[in-house]
């Protein structure tokens, strides 16, 4: 065993295994279209209804849908635009929901002059942020607002601007929707205000979710399986993710009660989480609504409201890029949606040296070269103990071939003879594995930091690469990979087993069709490690053969 011969396998299994995941995901049931363009005679997008409240249950729990979708939209509502320096964003008055998003300092895979649109409600992609209220007679999502202005911006001087939608229902409440929308953040605050205009007591639960297909967004990168789906938090049980398919299947494996926490839809890149204020009881509740549509959110109780008297509750939702300060920042766990995989302890300080070295160079391609070379450096006298046991092994590599022409199939006498020769030379033939060992978490830990990262998109690096989270446009990075790998493949001793030689070889080919789909700072990387460990192992084949060791 030697490290240029397990790196590749452990790789190549690893991709192996990403390839067919990602293949399985693209080649499920499609968006169900018969259930979304299909007329209903309704022009809703799907929704909760209100049902009644159980008086002896504080936070209750969210009925089912009785509605079917539609692809056309909400039409009797009319779109309040919002543009800040970081957002461009549209509420619908038909339910006060937030149904576009754009983010105007990150940009469409496909068109780099394009702001990605986060929240959307095309045929083909339904993402929305819904609130309302639970109780008879309540305004929910489904009830239609009225806004005093239809366009607001920023100004200059300006720190934030405040949208408000109302309806009334007579006799009972008046509820006021504020969206607060703030210069340099992604972060929008929704504040819910319920009037009591009624003689009795009102008790209302304000509910706060996302609405969505399951269809990833356009732009992941091909062959690569990224994360779409629900996560919850809270204190007690931490970070987890719940995939559509156990919504589906009513698996309920997450915390439905707590005094802390928030709820989130993930993305390759981005996010969207409702946050409200820790210490107020809330539910959490993920649905199936329909065919390919789910709901995941939260439920907060406003507490009682006395006839005449006014409530207030004010809700953050964060929607934006992944990165981590920003998220760690606004509440705890938050930072956990971005997907470092199993190795996240690994790759988080891994990210941060990233980030570290690209403030000081300007470049997230640099930035990439020379970490692969500070690895490469901390793990030199691991990598250097096993290219020895490899010269080693490269210079016995006839008497070994003797022996195995010696005693031809007697597999047993082969065995020994070879284990007396180890003995012989002073040779461990797994001297290479427990270096291995100890480096492959650090390079799974690393690929997983340049394909989760954000600060990658679009991030130039040099001449024809404008996108280091995009594939090499002219595949010039996958060739060069390709050509190191064979080189390596030529340097290393070839195993006795012809078979097994053979399919060492293949390698660098199987390697090659994977990598020209893959982004271009994985790649990057990749070559820059073959490069540096090329080096490393002939200079230490030079030394051994000239008797320096």
């Amino acid at each position: 065993m030697n490290l240029q011969r397990i790196i590749p396998l452990v790789v190549f299994i690893l991709s192996s295994y990403m390839l067919w995941d990602a293949w399985q995901a693209h080649n499920r049931a499609p968006l169900a279209a018969a259930a979304v363009n299909a007329p209903t005679g309704n022009n809703s997008l799907p929704s909760t209804t209100v049902a009644n409240i159980n008086a002896n249950t504080t936070v209750p729990t969210l009925p089912q849908s009785a509605q079917t979708p539609s692809a056309e939209g909400l039409k009797r509502g009319v779109r309040v635009h919002v543009k800040t320096d970081v957002v461009d964003a549209e509420i619908d008055t038909d339910g006060a929901d937030l149904r576009s998003l754009k983010l105007l300092r990150h940009f469409a895979a496909d068109d780099g002059d394009r702001p990605i649109d986060l929240f959307e409600d095309r045929s083909d992609l339904i993402y929305v942020a819904q609130s309302g209220l639970l109780g008879n007679g309540l305004p929910n999502h489904t009830t239609l607002f009225s806004a005093d202005q239809t366009s607001v911006s920023l100004g200059d001087g300006q720190s934030a601007v405040d949208v408000s939608l109302k309806a009334v229902v007579s006799g009972v409440a008046e509820v006021t929707k504020t969206y607060h929308f703030a210069r340099a953040s992604y972060l929008v605050t929704l504040t819910t205000t319920v009037r009591n205009l009624g003689a009795v007591e009102l008790s209302p639960d304000a509910y706060f979710q996302f609405l969505r297909v399951t269809k990833a967004p356009p732009g992941d990168p091909r062959f690569v399986s990224t994360y779409t789906g629900p996560a919850v938090y809270t204190d007690a049980n931490k970070f987890q993710k719940v995939s559509f398919e156990d919504i589906g299947k009513g698996k309920h494996n997450y915390p439905t009660s707590a005094k802390d926490g928030w709820v989130a839809m993930l993305q390759h890149y981005f996010m969207a989480a409702w946050l409200p204020a820790d210490g107020m009881q809330r539910e959490f509740f993920m649905r199936k609504v329909s065919d390919d549509l789910y709901t995941a959110g939260v439920i907060v109780s406003m507490g009682k409201i006395a006839p005449g008297a006014s409530v207030s509750l004010p809700v953050p939702l964060y929607a934006g890029p992944q990165e981590g300060d920003m998220l760690k920042a606004l509440a705890p766990g938050l930072d956990l949606t971005i997907d470092y995989g199993w190795l996240t302890i690994i790759a988080t300080p891994l990210f941060y040296v990233l980030s570290w070295i690209q403030k000081g160079v300007g470049n997230w391609g640099v930035a990439i070269i020379l970490l692969t070379v500070l690895i490469k450096a901390i793990f030199f006298p691991l990598s250097a103990a096993s290219y020895k046991s490899m010269a080693r092994m490269r210079l016995v590599q006839p008497k070994m071939t003797r022996i195995k022409e010696q005693y031809g199939d007697d597999k047993q006498r082969m065995n020994q003879a070879m284990m007396e020769l180890y003995k012989t030379e002073k040779i461990n033939p797994l001297g290479g594995c427990l270096p291995m060992v100890v480096q492959i978490p650090v390079f799974i830990a690393l690929y997983w930091v340049l394909l989760g990262s954000v600060e990658l998109r679009h991030a130039p690096f040099f001449g024809w690469i404008h996108d280091l989270a995009a594939q090499d446009p002219y595949y010039i990075l996958p060739v060069l990979m390709t050509a190191t790998m064979f080189l390596q493949q030529r340097m290393s001793p070839k195993p006795p087993d012809p078979v097994q030689a053979k399919i060492m070889m293949f390698m660098p080919l199987a390697f090659s069709v994977m990598f020209f789909f893959f982004p271009a700072g994985l790649v990057l990387y990749w070559v820059v490690n073959n490069v540096l460990s090329i080096a490393q192992q002939w200079q230490i084949t030079r030394m051994i053969g000239d008797g320096k060791h």
